[in-house]
């Protein structure tokens, strides 16, 4: 999957197209990420012993990775991402590139 959690990235399809947010889980089975803030579904919870509320409560649904597009960290744009494998003291190591300006993307994206 070319996205994971903590990315910044951009939604291009469906409802909230245009907004960007940061990538809270991902759900590699079903080739799906959860985006903070975004794509927000109301779900009816029944009063139970034990759960924290009931009623009606806003929850973030998962959208299609396909529809969403990776924000560069370095020019801060729409990108897709490529990958290069370099080696570093004999070990080989696979890291994603934005196609844009040419940037490897960190693989913890930076705090700020």
């Amino acid at each position: 999957m070319h996205v994971r959690t903590g990315d910044t990235v951009l939604v291009i399809a469906g409802r909230e197209r245009g907004k960007t947010g940061q990538i809270s889980r991902v759900l590699r089975k079903d080739e799906r990420v959860i985006v903070g803030g975004l794509n927000l579904v109301k779900r009816h919870t029944k009063p139970r012993p034990g759960v924290a509320q009931a009623g009606i409560i806003e929850k973030e649904a998962p959208i299609h990775a396909s529809n969403v597009m990776l924000i560069c960290p370095a020019c801060n744009r729409p990108t897709r991402i490529g990958h290069r494998i370099f080696e570093e003291a004999g070990r080989r190591r696979k890291v994603r590139v934005c196609k844009r300006c040419g940037e490897t993307i960190p693989a913890k994206p930076v705090e700020g």
